[in-house]
């Protein structure tokens, strides 16, 4: 077997991603075949240099059996967190497959944040087993941290930090931090000024610790009006304050006022991304915990119960065609455009229930500005039902020569538009109103109005005007 100098140079010629920055499946090849012969010194040179992210994507790029090989191969040299840069089913799997010691040493390494991420899905047992083979003051860390909520600032948050009494001078935080090198966080942006029962007192950003003159006490350079945050608060909560208040790091304190911790700006930035990709796949019906690597039954179950609903209420729609039986058999174009104007009035509805979705989800949209909305809302449809009633009417009128068709189809589609409006916009906020969430529960409903709208509309006009029984 080749040692690590003589692999280096053959693994450097090949490169992660292609020019597309897609994952080049020729590196994926070699990485898979250094596994499978054991070749730990070429899987060092080839995978030891990568940043956390690109060592996620890769581990996600392989076979599922060669991923804790991956991990065993690579020993201390392997950064365990890029298991927090994996789908959450690919994470488990590796875990359940690792020896707890392996585990164990492995989060040591790790900030407290990650190393509670990574343990937080797996069973209490799991949890417990590796928690045991960690010395007692870790042990406690992380047990705190895993106490908190799932979803709260507390299992957010790291605990590394470093504080310092307000009696504290520059000079003397600046020596702290120099002779405690190894037991400072691997990144940070403040220096938090706590009194003796560990109290929030201010922070000092290290912009403004760096140049001030070293006598300078820290109470007289922190500033003490700053957003906290409590270690029971929303993750989304949190998340929206960094992005309103455009925040670096903010601490986290318990029910007493004691600081226990610090969320930094790159922990939000994943909530922000996770909280977006759940509403995106809620509006479509699937459940915010899906991944690209869960298995044929796990999706099939979990998207099972929505098709449901759907198929109940396109039952429902399809009713209102069998109350104008006699007239669709007496007019076959009714029949034709009869599912033009219910899908133009569902396509306007989702683009009015999307955008109402997301304000609700970020707060922008509430009490103060909901007639507002609506009203504007109101005239979009309006104004797209008339000019969708010019474009239908015209094009009926082209397609099947009937008199007046035109006017009946213009007119039920000004009639759908606007109501798919209201509904797309209503419903979501009835639903908020009730403490449901719009995002999982809108889709339904909304398109029940159109479809039930859209028929019932077009058919209903269609007798008035043609006379027909």
């Amino acid at each position: 077997m080749l040692d690590d100098k003589e692999t280096a140079e053959p693994a450097r010629a090949l490169s992660l991603r292609d020019a597309e920055g897609a994952i080049n499946p020729d590196y994926v090849e070699k990485v898979t075949a250094a596994i499978a012969g054991h070749d730990a010194g070429l899987l060092r040179a080839l995978v030891g240099g990568l940043h956390e992210a690109d060592t996620g994507d890769l581990i996600e790029a392989l076979d599922a059996e060669h991923r804790p090989q991956l991990v065993e191969l690579m020993g201390k040299d392997f950064d365990f967190a890029a298991l927090t840069e994996v789908d959450d089913t690919v994470r488990e799997e590796i875990l359940e497959e690792l020896e707890p010691e392996t585990v164990a040493e492995g989060v040591r390494e790790l900030d407290s944040d990650d190393a509670v991420y990574i343990l937080e899905d797996l069973p209490k047992d799991e949890q417990a087993e590796i928690l045991e083979q960690l010395p007692q003051s870790e042990r406690a860390e992380l047990t705190r941290g895993l106490d908190y909520p799932d979803g709260s600032a507390g299992r957010l948050m790291q605990t590394e930090f470093i504080a310092v009494p307000p009696e504290w001078a520059v000079g003397q935080t600046i020596d702290y931090m120099r002779e405690k090198t190894e037991e400072l966080p691997e990144r940070f942006f403040e220096i938090y000024v706590i009194d003796s029962d560990r109290h929030f007192l201010g922070a000092v950003p290290l912009d403004r610790l760096m140049r001030t003159k070293r006598p300078v006490g820290m109470s007289d350079l922190m500033e003490k009006e700053r957003h906290i945050v409590r270690a029971a608060d929303d993750q989304e909560d949190v998340a929206r304050q960094f992005e309103r208040y455009n925040l670096v790091a903010v601490p986290v304190v318990d029910a007493a006022d004691r600081m226990v911790g610090v969320i930094t700006f790159d922990d939000i930035v994943d909530v922000i991304e996770e909280e977006a990709e759940e509403d995106i796949k809620a509006l479509g019906g699937v459940k915010g915990e899906e991944e690209l690597s869960d298995t044929v039954w796990t999706i099939a179950k979990g998207r099972f119960n929505w098709l449901l609903i759907n198929l109940g209420t396109a039952f429902l729609a399809s009713s209102v065609l069998g109350l104008f039986q006699g007239q669709l058999q007496e007019m076959v174009a009714l029949a034709v455009l009869a599912p033009i104007v219910a899908s133009q009035g569902g396509n306007a509805t989702t683009q009015t229930m999307t955008v109402a979705v997301r304000a609700l989800a970020t707060r922008e949209l509430g009490a103060a500005n909901a007639s507002r909305v609506i009203m504007r809302e109101l005239m979009v449809g309006l104004i797209n039902g008339l000019a969708f009633a010019l474009i239908t009417g015209v094009a009926a009128y082209a397609w099947f020569k009937v008199p007046g068709l035109g006017v009946v189809i213009g007119l039920a589609m000004i009639c759908n538009l606007v109501a798919g409006a209201l509904g797309g916009i209503l419903i979501p906020l009835t639903l908020n109103r009730l403490g449901r969430d719009p995002a999982v529960a809108s889709s339904p409903f909304v398109t029940t109005v159109t479809d039930v709208v859209g028929f019932f509309s077009f058919l209903a006009i269609a007798t008035l005007w043609f006379g027909l029984k």
